[in-house]
């Protein structure tokens, strides 16, 4: 069994990410998550998170890689500072685009385990 680490986690969510895998996405997340997308209201809660995957899925498909750059841990909380580089496929017009996001992750510990109990993001890569 693979032990459950910030960095565990984080290489499973850009798998899931990748995969469209709410299901695997959301066992990620903690108890009470907030997701905070860019140009978008903060999205408070279990279902709230997943109606959130469930547009992005509907209408891009990602290609990207996290780099870890910092993970600090005190006690039962962590955060983690990333950025994801690769590529967005645009559902609805059948484009591809360069992807590329600074992410904040914080973690709080539930039953000895590493979950996501917040995450934002913010494009590095602004379109004209």
């Amino acid at each position: 069994m693979k032990t459950n680490t910030i960095q565990s986690v984080l290489e499973s969510y850009e798998t899931a990410l990748n995969s469209n895998d709410i299901e695997t996405i959301l066992g990620l997340f903690g108890s009470e998550p907030v997701f905070m997308p860019q140009h978008a209201p903060a999205l408070i809660g279990r279902e709230a998170v997943r109606a959130g995957y469930e547009q992005v899925f509907n209408t891009i498909k990602l290609s990207v890689h996290f780099d870890i750059h910092e993970v600090q841990e005190a006690g039962d909380w962590a955060w983690a500072r990333t950025s994801s580089a690769g590529r967005t496929r645009i559902l609805a017009a059948g484009i591809e685009v360069q992807e590329g996001n600074n992410e904040l992750f914080i973690f709080r510990r539930e039953n000895f385990v590493w979950k996501i109990h917040r995450y934002l993001f913010a494009t590095n890569q602004p379109h004209a």
